[in-house]
């Protein structure tokens, strides 16, 4: 720990003209039945979750904000949620509307001469400081924070001037996370127009101009109904990651002491999961991309598509929970507890258009797997930087490593940004 760092508690940080904590009114003073169309925002939990400080349009009279003033937020301030999901955080940008804090959320304003909001922002939101607040976290079926399980965590104050530095460094990352987000984002979005334009045949890839039929999946998938042989892995179904180790997947196997009568999946085989997912409430469509031959569930489905491409294109159509729904909706018959009722025959009979042309079936293929291979390394290089990030959160945020400051970096230059640059 470098010896010019301090800790001091943080609702020891504030300035002389408003309090360090303050929390959103409570009782009957903000109410939806006290919005109106335009005046002082209401800044909510809807805006920090998701980082965006225009994300909801809530406004009070000028003569309601008279009266909540001491809740007040201005730029610089960090709103943190104290109810429900906790610890959430947002730094309030320049230019942000005036406004004030709803009840789910507390402000806290601090000495900007002496702590830079972004740094002190970055340690409330370390992965360790989290976890602790999450602990000091109480209730029953809503959880809540309050002021003193905040007021009094002990923060780290260094130089004014290497808050900021790390801070900057920090945002380094935040940047290239955001980045890669959005081309993510681009990414998903590609592969929503390739299920409703290209895997639909309103769109033709150059060349190719035969012939799609609306056939039954039985017509291009086959149930070869191959057994375990012993000697191979369990395999569970996982919406993001299709077929995975039931271990790895689970934490542990539930498999049966003799899997004989499991089903096989060979490489590039189609599985129907017939259990309840989240989105998925009529079950999972995925085609087997492990290079082996493992073993499902005998609950599953397990078949054979009449060529791997067409697997490829079974896999990336039912990548969404509409084509799913769409698909098994007039197939599945629902029991009394919730259970789905569908044989493989039956599933078998539902009906889709599909190119019937080989050479057009691994065109199409090749374009769903192309993306579906950037996506794989845009995640994989999030998750690298992410794992990154909380490196040298570890590092900076306790001195452990220590940064280079320029010496004619004014203390307190004018205009500093949320990000403290």
């Amino acid at each position: 720990m470098r010896s010019e760092w301090i800790f001091r508690r943080l609702d020891e940080l504030g300035g002389k003209k408003r309090p360090v904590l303050k929390a959103g009114p409570f009782g009957s003073a903000v109410t939806k039945d006290s919005y109106v169309v335009a005046g002082f925002k209401v800044y909510g939990q809807q805006e920090v979750v998701s980082g965006d400080v225009n994300a909801e349009r809530y406004y009070i009279s000028p003569k309601a904000f008279s009266a909540l003033k001491s809740c007040a937020v201005e730029a610089g301030d960090i709103l943190i949620t104290m109810m429900g999901t906790v610890g959430r955080l947002l730094v309030v940008p320049e230019g942000a509307e005036p406004g004030i804090i709803n009840p789910r959320l507390m402000r806290i304003a601090l000495d900007k001469t002496v702590t830079s909001p972004a740094f002190v922002s970055a340690f409330l939101g370390s992965s360790q400081i989290q976890k602790l607040l999450e602990r000091r976290a109480h209730g029953g079926t809503m959880l809540g924070l309050n002021a003193d399980a905040l007021g009094s965590l002990k923060i780290p104050v260094p130089p004014l001037s290497e808050q900021r530095k790390i801070a900057e460094i920090l945002r380094t990352w935040d940047d290239a996370i955001e980045k890669l987000t959005a081309l993510r984002k681009a990414n998903l979005s590609r592969r929503i127009w390739m299920r409703s334009h290209l895997f639909t045949g309103r769109k033709r890839l150059p060349g190719h101009n035969g012939e799609w039929c609306e056939v039954a999946l039985g017509q291009v998938l086959t149930e070869h109904g191959l057994n375990g042989t012993g000697a191979e892995e369990v395999f569970s179904v996982s919406v993001h990651k299709g077929l995975i180790n039931q271990i790895e997947h689970l934490g542990r196997s539930f498999a049966a002491a003799d899997t004989g009568h499991y089903n096989r999946v060979l490489p590039g085989d189609i599985v129907y999961t017939k259990s309840p997912t989240g989105e998925f409430p009529l079950g999972i469509i995925k085609q087997s991309k492990i290079a082996q031959e493992v073993i499902v569930s005998p609950l599953y489905g397990v078949f054979t598509p009449a060529t791997h491409a067409l697997g490829v294109i079974l896999d990336a159509l039912f990548e969404s929970p509409i084509a799913v729904r769409n698909y098994l909706h007039p197939l599945v018959q629902k029991g009394a507890k919730n259970t789905i009722a569908i044989t493989n025959r039956r599933f078998l009979e539902g009906k889709l258009l599909l190119p019937m042309d080989p050479a057009e079936q691994a065109a199409i293929a090749e374009v769903a797997i192309t993306t579906q291979a950037e996506l794989a390394c845009i995640d994989a290089e999030i998750d690298a930087l992410i794992h990154q990030k909380r490196g040298l959160m570890q590092k900076l945020l306790t001195g452990e490593w220590r940064v280079t400051v320029d010496p004619t970096t004014p203390s307190n230059p004018a205009g500093e940004t949320q990000d403290g640059r």
